[in-house]
């Protein structure tokens, strides 16, 4: 089981940046899997609180009874555009599975479902300088940090 701290520890300088812009905004994307096996995606709000990752869904959601069902689960940072001027902070991604958590005790809906992710990986994406390649840094279970660019 990997939470934030342990990317934290491992990675510190990388860890900061992703969690700077994953806290660009409010709004992330999440990509749960249907009974099916499709993918659905959905908004969601998360927080890197205590050295974790956590999150919560409406209770009886279907994104909630996805996670029920299949615990795998990838979000995506807020998508902002790149400034006009200066650099962008690029856009990140996470992934893992959700385990549950107890509820908060002031939680006003008792069938919502409240989480922290095992991370399995980590990405985060941005324009290199000079602006001529894509840098991409990564961490992953059992390997972690790299970094790699692309022209």
């Amino acid at each position: 089981m990997v939470s934030w701290q342990e990317i934290e520890k491992d990675a510190p300088e990388f860890a900061e940046r992703v969690r700077t812009v994953f806290g660009a905004g409010i709004h992330k994307t999440i990509a749960t899997l249907r009974a099916d096996g499709s993918p659905r995606v959905s908004g969601s709000e998360l927080q890197f609180v205590d050295g974790e990752v956590t999150l919560g869904m409406m209770g009886d959601s279907m994104k909630l009874r996805d996670v029920q069902r299949d615990p795998r689960i990838a979000v995506h940072s807020p998508t902002l555009d790149p400034p006009k001027e200066g650099r962008w902070a690029g856009d990140a991604k996470l992934a893992g599975r959700v385990e549950a958590m107890p509820a908060p005790p002031d939680d006003p809906n008792p069938d919502a479902g409240h989480f922290r992710i095992d991370i399995t990986e980590v990405a985060l994406t941005y324009v290199g300088d000079p602006a001529d390649h894509l840098v991409i840094e990564s961490w992953h279970t059992g390997r972690g940090y790299r970094r790699r660019t692309r022209a």
